[in-house]
């Protein structure tokens, strides 16, 4: 057996729900782990034939509404062999290079967890500007000294069940790998706007949280001399407080920061990205208007239907 096709001791984490376009891929960028859990939400695809087909385990969940969410509970109550866990999502790739530094990386004792740059894809092209890359994020850590953050945004519906934006925050010895991962969604633009619709509910709230001074304890927290995390929260506390935000995120992607250089998909990502800041700002608003809580409206009592509706529609069915 060669290096390449040596399992690692370390076991995988993937969240999914109705992913059967993307987990193929990313079971198959995964095969030097020992260990594969896939924490399902009950999907009503392919997706657990799928996952078995590969030998991954799978655990469902079902949320309540409350904290916490998918990846924090499965941290807490999933049975690891392995010390250290590896988080992807299903339209993630572990490349070849980035397994061969992980190996290596685990057997290192002064760290405790490792930050990994992605790469984003999008329309098929690799976007390369516009503040995408780098993008660290904490995805290889010892479970037990890892948890994901809670920003306060529990009570808002329609976000999901899984953290998404939400940071790990370690109790060790953090270090940075060379090799990247990629993050290449094969589902179609329609699965990018219903999945940061949902997002900019959760944004929203982020938002309103950090105009209103939200007690930061338990979260990564803001600081412009931190770590990558830390400076990115520090300069978004700024943000919040701009006017004319969709404007400025679309010259800043495509303009300041260099998007036009990736081309037509640049340009339309940004012009996307432009448009998800509008949703946050009108979500924002609606908060804001109601008091921090979604507008609900009362349902109308519906008057009982008399015995001859009641025939009416009998005979309509």
């Amino acid at each position: 057996m060669n290096s390449s096709d040596s399992k690692i001791p370390v076991s995988v984490l993937i969240p999914a729900k109705n992913e059967e376009a993307n987990l193929p891929a990313c079971l198959t960028s995964l095969a030097r782990a020992d260990e594969i859990f896939i924490v399902d939400s009950q999907s009503e695809d392919r997706s657990l034939e799928i996952a078995e087909s590969y030998g991954a385990t799978v655990v469902q969940f079902h949320f309540n509404g409350r904290w916490p969410k998918k990846k924090n509970w499965s941290l807490e109550n999933l049975s690891f062999r392995n010390e250290w866990v590896l988080i992807v999502d299903c339209d993630e790739r572990i490349p070849p290079a980035l397994w061969d530094e992980i190996a290596i990386a685990i057997e290192n004792p002064n760290y405790d967890g490792y930050y990994i740059n992605r790469r984003v894809y999008f329309l098929g092209k690799w976007i390369r500007h516009g503040g995408k890359y780098p993008d660290w994020n904490l995805r290889l850590f010892k479970h037990k000294k890892g948890r994901y953050e809670n920003l306060g945004t529990e009570e808002i519906p329609n976000t999901g069940d899984n953290e998404v934006h939400e940071h790990v925050i370690l109790g060790g010895h953090v270090g940075y790998l060379k090799s990247d991962m990629d993050h290449i969604d094969f589902r179609d633009i329609y699965h990018w706007l219903e999945r940061h619709n949902r997002y900019s509910n959760w944004e929203a709230r982020v938002y309103l949280n950090m105009l209103t001074g939200k007690d930061e304890s338990g979260t990564i927290g803001a600081k412009l001399f931190g770590d990558a995390v830390q400076r990115k929260r520090f300069f978004r506390k700024v943000w919040v407080w701009l006017p004319f935000k969709p404007t400025l995120r679309f010259i800043v992607f495509y303009i300041l920061r260099l998007g036009f250089l990736d081309g037509r998909a640049g340009y339309i990502y940004g012009r996307l990205l432009s448009q998800y800041e509008y949703q946050i700002g009108v979500k924002l608003y609606e908060l804001r208007k109601f008091g921090g809580q979604l507008n609900v409206v009362e349902t109308p009592a519906v008057t009982p239907p008399t015995s001859s509706t009641k025939s009416v529609l009998s005979s309509n069915r």
